[in-house]
């Protein structure tokens, strides 16, 4: 694949469950080495989008290439070996098996052994935690730590592409905060491209390269992550912002947030 190729292009994409439609018409791309990201509000469609990619929902319309060959309506495990991983939201962890079971599941498709065993501590290095807890039962771990040997899991198919939706649900701003800096890390030093759909716009425009602004199943803008931090309405629906006039000119402020 040519390095000005996007390793991953949907075009056009539809998706429904049952007569409801989820995403309709959306075309986006992500180019080799990025962290493109979703944004977009509860229930516009954001993980509608990543299933689709995976193959766990066949698209009604549209067309998804990987690495420049169809996958659409791909069976999820051929999508998987094609070098495509997908971090569900909710974690997914096997809950009776080890943590470390758990990241050799990640590594099920791969037979060379010595090399999975290289990865497993790479990612025990980005997660010191899951090496110390690496024979315990995986329903056992804390939220953080699910989300942590689920991202690693993944890690450990050794993909091109990662699909991740919705991260930080459900951590405390300090677990979000070191897993996004790990995602970055995992972006820079293996560059692996990855997908984001995320709720915490501030955090997601501060990890990505490239964004969409997803409403009611449509891609409604799309730019630069630094481009979109400056738009006014990014600023005020996604980063809580709300305008402040002062002698004529234009300030912004946190809106405050009341518990």
């Amino acid at each position: 694949m040519s390095a000005d190729k996007p390793i991953l292009k949907l075009a056009n994409v539809e998706s429904a469950y049952g007569p409801i439609k989820a995403i309709r018409g959306v075309s986006l791309e992500v180019s080799p080495g990025e962290i493109a990201t979703v944004l977009g509000s509860n229930g516009a469609g954001k993980t509608t989008i990543l299933k689709t990619i995976s193959g766990i929902i066949d698209p009604r319309r549209g067309s998804i290439e990987f690495k420049g060959e169809p996958i659409t309506a791909m069976d999820p495990a051929l999508v998987v070996q094609r070098g495509l991983s997908h971090v569900p939201e909710g974690r997914e962890v096997f809950p009776l098996l080890s943590v470390r079971d758990n990241l050799l599941m990640g590594a099920y498709t791969r037979k060379d052994r010595d090399q999975v065993a290289r990865d497993m501590e790479t990612v025990f290095g980005y997660f010191p935690i899951l090496k110390e807890r690496a024979t315990q039962d995986a329903g056992l771990l804390s939220g953080g730590q699910q989300q942590m040997l689920s991202i690693s899991r993944a890690i450990m198919a050794a993909p091109d592409l990662i699909l991740l939706d919705e991260p930080s649900l459900g951590l405390s701003p300090r677990l979000t905060k070191e897993i996004f800096e790990i995602i970055v890390r995992i972006n820079r030093e293996r560059g692996t491209s990855m997908l984001l759909v995320e709720q915490n716009a501030n955090m997601a425009l501060n990890a990505a390269d490239f964004g969409y602004v997803l409403e009611n199943g449509r891609i409604v803008m799309e730019d630069t992550c630094a481009a979109l931090r400056e738009k006014d309405d990014i600023k005020e629906f996604y980063l809580g912002m709300k305008e402040q006039g002062a002698r004529g000119e234009r300030r912004w402020k946190k809106k405050k947030t009341w518990r």
